[in-house]
């Protein structure tokens, strides 16, 4: 069997687990999650991130292992170099971060490939989660937020779609969880963090809130999506877990606009990431 780990890094954390390549799972006894502060120094970086790693992989064998990387962008996912200048990430900027987990990790850098977490999470949705059975995909994460997918029957790509125009904004305004913030205080002048504590709040208050969400999420779909030609959306993130409080007014919505697209739910959310990753590295060792 491939010894494979599958890796997603975010703002705030490292997550990661060995993946059974036939079984196409995370070998849970294997799953490591640490908080890891992106605004730090690039030398507490790496050493969290290579401190989590020598955990997750004290088994196996480092001549047989290939590690796939979910990384937020921007970023040079084939060479492994990071462009993100503004906020997260920032000293290391322009940095070889292949390189740097190669030789901290004493492995070839050839064994380490990186892929772009929106496009992770659908790969791991196809590999091992809810939508193993189409070709044409069309994936989005919604949270702090928005990731855009799409799998032709090959590979997932990134369609970046988080700035294009809508209702005079951005899409991720009015789609990523700060928009729930943003309309909670403007409604009662008091804040939340997000949908779950929304769900908590009186139900008038819910209803109206995932209803205008409901209504700038299908016109996003509408506006963007169609034109891809998917057969089946899948959805994940956070906000994704609230998806039956706006499911009836989306669904509608679709339908008034001749969309009839078929909505399936992250079946392992979070975990996406990693098994997508793992299966990006999968197919690039083989090329």
């Amino acid at each position: 069997m491939q010894n494979i780990l599958g890796i997603d890094i975010g703002g705030s954390h490292i997550t990661m687990a060995q993946v059974h390549p036939e079984k196409r799972e995370i070998i849970g006894s294997t799953y490591i999650r640490e908080h890891v502060d992106s605004f730090e120094p690039r030398e507490i970086i790496f050493s969290a991130w290579i401190s989590a790693i020598e955990k997750a992989i004290r088994d196996l064998t480092k001549e047989e292992l290939l590690i796939g990387i979910a990384m937020p962008g921007p970023f040079d996912y084939e060479n492994g170099i990071s462009h993100m200048q503004q906020g997260k990430f920032m000293d290391i900027y322009q940095i070889n971060i292949k390189e740097e987990l190669a030789q901290r990790l004493s492995i070839s850098k050839n064994r380490i490939h990186f892929v772009n977490d929106a496009a992770a999470f659908l790969e791991g949705e196809v590999f091992g989660g809810c939508v193993k059975e189409y070709k044409r995909i069309f994936g989005v994460t919604l949270g702090t937020g928005l990731g855009t997918t799409f799998y032709n029957g090959i590979a997932a790509t990134d369609e970046d779609l988080w700035d294009s125009s809508l209702k005079g904004s951005i899409c991720e305004d009015y789609l990523a969880t700060r928009w729930f913030i943003n309309r909670y205080a403007e409604l009662t002048g008091e804040t939340i963090s997000g949908t779950k504590d929304l769900l908590e709040k009186p139900e008038d208050i819910q209803t109206k809130m995932f209803g205008e969400y409901a209504d700038s999420f299908a016109e996003f779909i509408t506006k963007y999506i169609r034109s891809y030609e998917p057969e089946v959306l899948v959805i994940g993130g956070n906000i994704a877990k609230a998806y039956p409080y706006f499911e009836k007014r989306f669904t509608r919505n679709l339908i008034e606009n001749k969309i009839h697209l078929p909505v399936k739910i992250s079946a392992i959310f979070e975990d996406a990431a990693i098994l997508g990753a793992a299966s990006y590295a999968l197919k690039k060792s083989t090329e």
